[in-house]
């Protein structure tokens, strides 16, 4: 059985870790290089960095600050935000990230992702998928771009399953209706993609107590867990929830 993966998120906006209630009302969270030189020691499995206003202000990836981070931690590093083309994706690995994260430049031009994962191979690509409750679609849900300010009128699970016939490795999926919530993770939405796709599935959005993410494991079927503000405020430590997750049968690396 392969681990479990636990994921912090660092949302950057002007150059801080920020996080927000339903992508709004952001406050400050520190410094990034601190921040995630931090989880690299604390046994953190993976770290995520998305520049988060990247695409709003229609700028590239804050590529210095990603240097910066990827010279102070050991462990694989997914970089999102600005990410249009091939020659940006070039720039963030390049500057030490190991795999890129690309959202709304995808949705609106999906050829990207074949781009993507002709040049650098699927395992590099990760399809950032933003969702909102939808009843007007199949799935039940809406992709949303551009920092969740913009609906698209695509269902979630149409829009997955292409991603992941063009080239798409991984899929992060955040529930912008739980995103800060801390009331626990979206379970039916990952559920009901998770079994409709074959790559792996990173849950985002809600993560509160320690039994959000055994159930978003269990009945969620996700492959990974990724979490803020409660890793950044220090409410749950990353290795006392790996034990608490062994202790109930869930394989995680510790």
């Amino acid at each position: 059985m392969l681990a479990k993966r636990i994921i912090p998120c660092l949302d950057i906006k002007d150059g801080r870790v920020v996080k927000g209630i339903n992508f709004l009302s952001l406050r400050d969270a520190g410094s990034p290089v601190e921040m995630a030189r931090l989880y690299s020691e604390l046994g953190a499995d993976e770290l995520v960095f998305l520049d988060i206003t990247a695409t709003v202000e229609k700028r590239k990836n804050l590529a210095s600050l990603v240097r910066d981070i990827s010279e102070n931690i050991s462990i694989p590093f997914t970089v999102g935000g600005g990410i249009k083309s091939v020659d940006d994706a070039y720039d963030v690995i390049n500057s030490g990230a190991d795999k890129v994260s690309i959202n709304s430049a995808a949705v609106r031009r999906p050829s990207l992702i074949d781009e993507l994962a002709g040049t650098f191979g699927s395992q590099c690509v990760v399809l950032a998928a933003d969702v909102r409750r939808s009843t007007e679609h199949e799935s039940g849900y809406e992709i949303v771009i551009d920092g969740g300010r913009r609906r698209t009128g695509i269902d979630a699970l149409s829009w997955i399953k292409e991603a992941e016939g063009r080239g798409a490795g991984e899929i992060l999926l955040t529930s912008m209706d739980h995103d800060g919530t801390k009331n626990g993770f979206a379970i039916d939405l990952n559920s009901r993609i998770s079994s409709n796709i074959d790559i792996p599935l990173i849950a985002s959005g809600g993560a509160g107590k320690m039994d959000d993410f055994y159930d978003v494991f269990t009945e969620g079927r996700a492959d990974a867990a990724l979490a803020a503000s409660v890793f950044h405020f220090h409410e749950i430590d990353i290795m006392e929830l790996k034990r608490y997750l062994k202790s109930r049968g869930i394989a995680v690396r510790i």
